[in-house]
């Protein structure tokens, strides 16, 4: 497996953005016993009880700039990895070195191989979901609470929806996949220049994105779907799951707009939650109300 590693110089001064980078390799998964080297950001205290921040498609661990400081002042240790192909960590030559099953194997093989993390706190949205909530179907008791922000773990049972049947088809057919568009297109609010250009620092060129181009084809969108099985297994331990498990999904996003509804229905761990729709939020609701989703997420803690 052949990866590109971003430069350092791509990440100076980036706005809003005073996290130490810290790093720690995991198997590639390619047979050869090529190591793959992870980014993530670990900041509060060390026996602070752990919240992890977990990004999806096209972003990287810049988006919960705004979530950390508010977290950390409360007390608590944010772990915010960047997903392979993503931010600072290594991004695979190839689309075809992408499966949805090694995404979840990387993550695994940092968090617990490597990390160790225990008693966890899941904040996830958009592919933090898709890889978190199956990290938690395998991985239970590793996880005390969740809390699910625009996103959704998907069978291929029921159609995907239109919208993003739309997005699939403007990822692989747009031309130039400008990430830092992108982004501010997923939000409510118009992005700064400087932020537009931070979502797309980890790509000087088209061929460190086949991590970005390959993800929207990855999700199962029919019952026969390589990953269709797996994710049917980790809904079978969410509908058993009992401890805390809270949503926080936004107004404006047309992609996961009712999923929340889902997970109220089945995850017994919803009952009796105080699950909020965070007015002012588009796709990406840690840019549009990050400063709100982090006392949300605080508050539910300290409640506990």
């Amino acid at each position: 497996m052949k990866a590109l590693r971003t430069s350092d110089d791509r990440f100076v001064a980036l706005p809003d953005f005073p996290f130490a980078p810290h790093y720690a390799d995991v198997p590639a998964g390619d047979g050869d016993g090529t190591n793959l080297r992870v980014h993530y950001l670990d900041e509060g205290p060390r026996d602070g009880r752990v919240v992890l921040l977990m990004h999806g498609e096209p972003s990287w661990s810049f988006l919960y700039r705004k979530m950390i400081p508010t977290l950390v002042d409360a007390g608590l240790r944010c772990i915010a990895p960047d997903l392979v192909g993503f931010g600072r960590s290594d991004k695979p030559a190839e689309r075809t070195d992408y499966t949805y099953a090694r995404h979840v194997e990387w993550m695994r093989a940092l968090l617990f191989d490597t990390l160790d993390l225990t008693e966890v706190t899941l904040v996830c949205q958009d592919w933090g979901g898709l890889i978190g909530l199956r990290l938690v179907g395998e991985n239970p008791d590793r996880f005390a609470r969740v809390v699910a922000a625009n996103t959704f773990l998907p069978t291929g049972d029921t159609p995907p929806g239109k919208a993003f049947l739309n997005w699939q088809s403007f990822s692989q057919t747009v031309e130039d996949f400008d990430v830092g568009f992108i982004v501010n297109m997923g939000c409510a609010t118009d992005l700064p220049a400087a932020v537009v250009a931070a979502y797309s620092a980890p790509f000087p060129d088209d061929s460190y994105k086949a991590g970005a181009r390959q993800f929207p084809m990855l999700v199962p969108t029919a019952p026969d779907d390589p990953a269709a099985e797996d994710n049917r297994n980790a809904w079978k331990v969410l509908r058993a799951w009992e401890k805390p498990f809270l949503t926080a999904f936004s107004d404006q996003d047309a992609v996961t707009r009712g999923g929340d509804r889902a997970f109220q229905r089945d995850v017994p761990g919803c009952a009796g939650q105080p699950h909020t729709i965070i007015e002012g939020g588009g796709h990406f609701l840690q840019e549009d109300q990050g400063e709100q989703l982090a006392r949300v997420v605080r508050d539910w803690l300290k409640a506990m």
